[in-house]
């Protein structure tokens, strides 16, 4: 699931430290990041990737950045909720066994998670697999069959999406496996422990491999190198150490 990087429209929480256009190609890492991650997966489980963009009109934009392998499809609805639920019945319509849904925000989501999930997927019998963020929410999403329950009555873009989404899928009666929690980079603190986990080599998780990340990385090490993001993080946070 991903949006076309345009600045002043994509990654605004990031704004500051980040200047809209930084965030705008910061966007565009991300993007070519997740899909390298979801190449290397296919290497180990059967993996087919897309990306499933917004707004309208923008697949230029993906075609320009994307690696062979991808495939492109168009969300249409108004909302998130939407937009999965529009992605998966498209997917599982088409004749896939199984879909899962990715952000495109944990661009060092380790490639093993990915082929988790669709291995989990891979056997008989209803079930879903989510990924959990740090946040609260879920950095992915997949299921064997439509259930179109998961998408609705959800408080989208707050910390209680994850735990709806469990409880909505214990109310359906359908059977979850959970992946390790990873997380999501969508503001000042997280974008902190990005840039401490691919330029200093501080992992978020010790027993696991997070993904190379080169995109991100490049990006990250030419604004630190050339344009001081360390100190705008830095001038960032109060007194008290913490983001405002």
């Amino acid at each position: 699931m991903a949006k076309a990087s345009i600045a002043g429209r994509t990654k605004t929480r990031l704004v500051p430290p980040l200047t809209a256009d930084e965030a705008a190609r910061l966007n565009t890492a991300f993007l070519r990041d997740a899909a390298d991650n979801i190449l290397s997966a296919a290497a180990f489980a059967s993996i087919k990737g897309w990306v499933a963009f917004s707004p309208a009109g923008a697949e230029t934009f993906f075609r320009s950045h994307l690696p062979d392998g991808i495939s492109l499809m168009e969300t249409v609805a108004p909302t998130l909720g939407g937009c999965l639920h529009h992605a998966a019945a498209t997917l599982l319509g088409a004749g896939h066994g199984a879909v899962c849904l990715l952000n495109a925000d944990s661009p060092t989501l380790p490639v093993a998670y990915l082929a988790t999930a669709a291995t989990a997927l891979a056997g008989p019998g209803d079930r879903i697999v989510l990924g959990p963020s740090t946040d609260g929410g879920y950095y992915l999403i997949g299921m064997r069959r439509l259930h179109a329950g998961l998408f609705e009555d959800i408080a989208w873009s707050t910390g209680q999406v994850l735990s709806q989404t469990l409880a909505r899928a214990q109310a359906l009666g359908i059977a979850v496996v959970q992946l390790p929690a990873w997380y999501d980079v969508d503001d000042h603190d997280t974008l902190e422990l990005l840039v401490r986990e691919v330029l200093d080599g501080r992992p978020f998780r010790d027993v696991d491999t997070a993904a190379p990340a080169v995109w991100t990385r490049g990006y990250l090490a030419a604004l630190v190198r050339d344009f001081g993001l360390r100190e705008r993080i830095g001038a960032g946070r109060d007194e008290g150490g913490r983001a405002p």
